[in-house]
């Protein structure tokens, strides 16, 4: 897809609406989605009504931000025919790296950490020609982009939007490929949550607000090397290590989302014309947004409708013009089209979760379920599915490493770092979680968890293990960019390649390595330390089950035959 010399932010504008009624008590931020895009002008006078004032606008889709009563706002104005809902500007996403703070670390993606990893058996270095610790990436070989890129390694003109917490764009595997000009922070730093507590902790920047190549959650950085750090003879390269990395980060420093950046993201990120873009969060506080929940009041039925409705139409409209949506499965452990009850919704304010039944028809994990979105499952080096990964026939269309501690059950391999996802690191996240000290140096803690360290003369780049779904989404970005590059055509309005995304869709999954079910087809974690509610039925075939999808994606494949599908 091209992208144009000039960006206009769509989200930018502010709106002309006349002053809102005074208020006489507390007042709060929301997003209010129209009925009709269109009908901006109806739509402004009944948020008015309801005592709001609009301070600025996506006309894309029709989602506004808005100073309103804290209380009774969401149901005065949703009462409206010019409004489909409204939704407090709460953090209502997070990248599974980080749910609340900083400093809580996750328990999949950085499960290692908790633990005494095995020290690995010694292997051999990277092959010929790839980077120095291209050896520790199992998945790039997986997924075969090590032989793929002597036919093609990714064309400058492809463009991949990080839709995440950040991009780290000084990494010295990033910098080669990252593009500042397009890049954007749609986010504000919030240092302090609703309740007192740290949230983002303190702003590092004039006006609480990052510069575009800044990442401080590390979650971003990682999905940007795996899809393309360079090939450069430094660290280590990525699936298309010669694409374009954009930051469209909808995401703050503790790894939580607004709907608002999200939406912003995603529709400035095709109005620019990206040709890909990676989604590894989901849309919270509800897990599951559900259209029918009857546990919710009144507001909270609101805001899930508004969630589902103003995340579809951004995905609609980045489709429409030509991007390809890649998301993350879910670390969930669980079958998405038969959903378990949900025990984590709503997850902020912390503390007001309460067991939530699923119906499937009508619940939502967003983005992942959403439209045109290209679910990815995980996998270990042995190609076992991740215990933790998501799965089922309803939503697997294909499937990556995204790495798994625990796979290699009696073999020297088990709960190894090893068995994780090797990718960049920002120097300020390293040390702000003592992976590193003052001097860069890798501390014991750092030692434990894999941390590793690449030198050239005055270039220092770090690198950590992670592992999720996450991590297995950007090795299908990848894949996708590569597509675009192979068989792309130049664009008739603008600079850069283009291609449909339903084409490349089709080229990824007709391509990808078909794998059968397990026999048995149940699998049990139960021997690597999982409660059985971890237990995983494969359905399907060969061409297509659960567990795999369509298949395990394949660089090579889809730029050496992916050209007869088209």
């Amino acid at each position: 897809m091209a992208v144009a010399a000039t960006v206009s932010l769509i989200a930018a504008g502010t709106s002309a609406a006349g002053a809102a009624p005074a208020s006489t008590g507390p007042v709060t931020e929301y997003t209010v989605l129209l009925e009709q895009p269109g009908n901006r002008d109806f739509a402004i006078d009944a948020v008015e009504a309801a005592g709001g004032e609009v301070l600025r606008s996506n006309d894309a889709v029709g989602l506004l931000t808005v100073k309103a009563p804290a209380n009774g706002f969401v149901e005065k104005v949703s009462a409206s025919k010019e409004i489909v809902g409204a939704a407090r500007t709460t953090p209502i996403g997070h990248a599974p790296a980080a749910k609340a703070a900083k400093i809580k670390q996750d328990n999949v993606e950085k499960e290692n950490k908790g633990e005494k990893p095995n020290k690995a058996p010694a292997q051999q270095g990277s092959t010929a020609g790839m980077d120095p610790l291209d050896g520790d990436l199992w998945g790039l070989n997986l997924v075969r982009s090590n032989i793929a890129r002597a036919k093609q390694a990714g064309d400058k003109r492809v463009y991949v939007g990080i839709l995440d917490t950040g991009v780290d764009g000084s990494h010295p595997d990033i910098a080669p490929n990252f593009n500042n000009e397009l890049s954007r922070n749609f986010t504000i730093d919030i240092p302090n949550d609703s309740d007192g507590g740290v949230f983002d902790g303190p702003c590092e920047f004039r006006g609480c607000v990052d510069p575009a190549n800044w990442d401080d959650g590390g979650h971003g950085t990682h999905v940007a090397g795996t899809i393309g750090a360079a090939a450069n003879g430094f660290g280590i390269s990525g699936v298309a290590p010669n694409v374009s990395l954009v930051n469209i980060r909808g995401g703050q420093d503790a790894g939580s989302f607004f709907l608002q950046p999200v939406v912003d993201a995603l529709t400035y990120g095709a109005d620019i014309g990206l040709d890909v873009i990676n989604m590894s969060f989901y849309v919270d506080p509800w897990y599951m947004n559900c259209a029918n929940d009857p546990t919710a009041s009144a507001e909270e039925q609101l805001e899930q409708r508004t969630i589902i409705k103003s995340v579809q139409r951004a995905l609609n409209y980045a489709h429409k013009k030509g991007v390809t949506l890649i998301g993350a499965g879910g670390n969930n452990h669980e079958d998405l089209g038969k959903p378990r009850q949900d025990v984590v919704s709503p997850n902020y304010p912390p503390g007001h979760a309460r067991p939530r039944p699923v119906d499937n028809a009508t619940c939502l994990n967003l983005p992942t379920e959403g439209n045109h979105v290209i679910s990815v499952s995980a996998l270990g080096p042995s190609t076992s599915k991740a215990d933790y990964s998501n799965y089922g026939l309803e939503q697997t269309a294909v499937s990556a490493p995204g790495g798994y501690f625990r796979d290699g059950l009696g073999t020297p391999w088990y709960r190894t770092n090893e068995n994780l996802i090797l990718s960049t690191y920002p120097r300020n996240v390293a040390l702000a979680e003592g992976a590193i000290d003052e001097a860069g140096n890798i501390t014991p803690d750092g030692l434990a968890v894999g941390v590793k360290k690449a030198v050239q003369g005055d270039k220092v780049g770090y690198y950590q293990f992670l592992q999720g779904t996450s991590m297995a989404a950007p090795h299908a970005a990848g894949v996708a960019a590569l597509i675009v590059s192979q068989y792309g055509k130049k664009d008739k309005k603008n600079p850069g390649l283009t291609l449909d995304p339903e084409k490349v869709e089709k080229v990824l999954l007709k391509t990808a390595t078909q794998r059968a079910c397990p026999n048995p087809r149940t699998v049990s974690y139960v021997n690597v330390g999982r409660p059985a509610e971890f237990d995983a039925t494969c359905e399907g075939d060969a061409k297509f089950n659960g567990f795999y999808g369509h298949g395990i994606v394949d660089a090579y494949g889809a730029v050496t035959r992916g050209g007869q599908f088209l």
